[in-house]
């Protein structure tokens, strides 16, 4: 992580950046690109066809991995071809774990050729019986017209293909929300999954609030989640409809979990507590087009760089604003995602094609941060945004995902709570491995540093009950009558053969990124471990006595109140009033269970 992101906790932006990038392709219904982000070609013997002035000639070469797919065309292809083309689909599916994109009139190595209306009816036609082989359903994203040596207009089309996998009950992607306070974060978020626009005074949020405080002042301060629907249509689910969340996640084949955090600077350990313990795929950072980037939303920017959480843009209230107030803090926004802290290539969307290409390539590449521009009150530009959460594919590959259901159950314990009729029931995130209803796990440490046999009874995702919970799916589990008494906030719920270890001391390679003055033994700072959240005190800085903003060092951590379940190579992210700082674990003391009480200094 560039020490320079210490400008965006205590330091003034520096201006440098140009316009932002956009599409320049035209879509077909809810369309976009794959993968356009090559060199833009000449137009062949000056044609110009329909007003699509620079359309690129290639594509880049197809990849053997990744779900995106170039076809020529697929015109009658015999059995033996047909069963080969299956094939390959479900290789694309597993690979963007339940979505692929197909590009016909393509050629492997990118080259845009296009195809005739025939063969092209014939070639989606073809695509339409290996979909429904495979038990997918396929979308047109767009066509468009291409330049090739042929005085017959040719096209290509993007097609998206959709299957959820066996063992899911759909796609699920978590999204967190950042933002300043006031920014519209809560107002969005309750337009989006009620399917009706706010009145201009907060009505959109109410449902999304959880106490009463929060409906009083208009201000989130805990963590809340809200889902989004899309069927195998591309079509919004949400609870227009009156339905109900299990209602929703039946009728969806992709859903998103929204995770609204807090936007007041006194609950940013909320935020903290949220982007590190929820495992969000990628972050919303919501701007209000009247106040630009104000109060805490350098920060939120900074706390998703330094945790290497993708993000993307939403510029909101602007029927509040005239165009140039609007244009001015998209301006702003791309100076500071241009500067060295940040080094992010912003693309304003401004069309359903700029949409789903910025999709596909804010998958691709990390450095690519679309901006959107939209109202809640007035609707304006929020079809967009929609159009991306439909298109964008999952930001971990089939691999990964892979690896970490071979290894041994990992729960992080991140809510805690106690239903009629049920007992004791936590949520939180799988880290790895797979956990089923009746297994048998630790829980722990305890206070004294011992882990406690219970039984998981009944699995819960969106409020909908699932029998098997996969590495990187969050949950709620209900434990039955075990005593809620013996449960916290940052621990973990482990298979009995993991064998964990517990550690009060442990070591970490950090980035201090701000501090007032200098960093010294015997500083004490909230450390945020994953779930974990906890003071610890500076023991030891080596080979130095003291750090300023901006230094690296190794630096030895001791927790005040209780050991901690930590893994080596973990992220760390600290803080205490304006200091702030991240890093990784290095090396943790592992203590016995004896031991706990004594090293704590009880």
């Amino acid at each position: 992580m560039d020490s320079r992101v210490s400008e965006l906790f205590g330091g003034c932006c520096r201006p440098g950046g140009g316009p932002a990038v956009g599409g320049t392709l035209k879509a077909r219904g809810a369309g976009g690109s794959s993968g356009c982000g090559g060199p833009k070609g000449k137009k062949k013997n000056g044609r110009n066809r329909g007003g699509k002035a620079n359309n690129p000639p290639y594509l880049p070469p197809e990849a053997e991995d990744g779900n995106i797919e170039y076809k020529l065309k697929l015109v009658n292809p015999s059995q033996y071809r047909f069963e080969h083309l299956v094939t390959q689909m479900k290789w694309r599916l597993q690979e963007g774990r339940g979505e692929a994109v197909y590009q016909i009139g393509v050629e492997d190595n990118g080259l845009l050729v296009g195809l005739a209306e025939e063969e092209m009816r014939a070639s989606l036609k073809t695509l339409h019986r290996m979909a429904e082989k495979v038990g997918a359903d396929i979308t047109i994203l767009r066509e468009r017209e291409v330049d090739y040596d042929s005085d017959m207009p040719r096209k290509i089309t993007e097609v998206l293909v959709r299957k959820v996998p066996d063992n899911q009950q759909f796609l699920d992607l978590r999204v967190a929300v950042l933002g300043n306070v006031d920014s519209g974060k809560s107002t969005l978020l309750g337009v989006l999954t009620q399917g009706e626009l706010d009145n201009g005074r907060g009505r959109a949020r109410l449902n999304l609030f959880r106490h009463l405080h929060e409906i009083q002042s208009g201000r989130t301060s805990s963590i809340s989640f809200e889902i989004l629907g899309f069927n195998s249509k591309g079509e919004v689910v949400n609870y227009s409809d009156s339905r109900t969340a299990e209602e929703i996640c039946e009728s969806s084949s992709k859903m998103i979990t929204f995770i609204d955090l807090a936007g007041h600077h006194k609950y940013l350990h909320t935020t903290i507590f949220g982007l590190t313990s929820y495992c969000p795929d990628c972050a919303l950072l919501l701007v209000s087009a009247n106040t630009g980037i104000a109060g805490t939303t350098r920060e939120h920017l900074g706390l998703a760089l330094a945790l290497k959480v993708p993000f993307f843009i939403v510029v909101s209230k602007v029927d509040l604003c005239a165009k140039t107030t609007v244009e001015r803090t998209v301006r702003q926004l791309e100076r500071v995602l241009k500067q060295p802290g940040c080094h992010k290539v912003p693309m304003l969307v401004t069309s359903e094609d700029d949409a789903v290409t910025a999709a596909q390539q804010f998958a691709q590449s990390p450095n690519i941060t679309p901006i959107f521009t939209l109202s809640s009150v007035s609707g304006e530009s929020l079809d967009l945004l929609k159009v991306f959460l439909n298109i964008l594919p999952p930001l971990t590959n089939s691999k990964e995902q892979e690896e970490l259901m071979q290894q041994l159950t990992e729960f992080q314990v991140d809510e805690i709570y106690t239903v009629p009729e049920v007992g004791t029931v936590v949520g939180g995130t799988l880290s790895s491995g797979i956990c089923r209803e009746g297994d048998q796990l630790v829980v722990g440490p305890t206070d004294d540093g011992r882990f406690l046999e219970l039984r998981v009874c009944s699995i819960q995702r969106n409020r909908s009950a699932c029998r098997v919970l996969r590495a990187g799916q969050a949950a709620t589990l209900a434990l039955g009558d075990f005593d809620r008494a013996l449960l916290r906030k940052g621990m973990v719920m482990v298979s009995p053969e993991m064998n964990p270890t517990i550690c009060s001391v442990f070591e970490a390679e950090i980035v201090l990124l701000f501090h007032a003055t200098t960093f010294r033994r015997g500083f004490q700072v909230t450390v945020h471990v994953g779930n974990v959240r906890q003071t610890a005190v500076v023991e030891k800085i080596h080979a130095k006595d003291k750090l300023r903003t901006g230094e690296k060092a190794v630096v030895r951590f001791r927790f005040l109140k209780h050991p901690e379940y930590l893994k080596v190579g973990a992220k760390l992210l600290f803080r205490e009033g304006v200091t702030k700082g991240i890093g990784h674990v290095t090396d943790v003391q592992a203590i016995a269970a004896g031991e706990a009480q004594a090293n704590m200094g009880f």
